[in-house]
């Protein structure tokens, strides 16, 4: 029985995750999608960038990382703009 449980916990989740990726239900162009995967993939790239230079002791590194970090808010801007 809770295998059954988890099961339909399981698929609830799925369900709310590829509802939460098309907005309003809507079907995505092959464009759209590429949009989306380079916002999520420069997301994560900005929050491990945020985390090293929280734990950088180098000034010079951290320095490269707060230029990565302007840089990577400019692609985010960009790729906001386009929408």
């Amino acid at each position: 029985m809770a295998r059954g449980w988890e099961s339909k916990s399981v698929e609830g989740q799925i369900e709310e995750f590829a509802s939460s990726k098309s907005p309003s239900g809507k079907i995505l162009t092959a464009e759209q999608i590429a949009v989306q995967r380079e916002r999520d993939s420069l997301l994560l790239t900005r929050t491990r960038v945020l985390h090293d230079i929280e734990h950088a002791r180098n000034p010079r590194h951290v320095q490269i990382l707060k230029e990565s970090l302007a840089y990577i808010d400019a692609k985010l801007a960009k790729i906001g703009a386009c929408e």
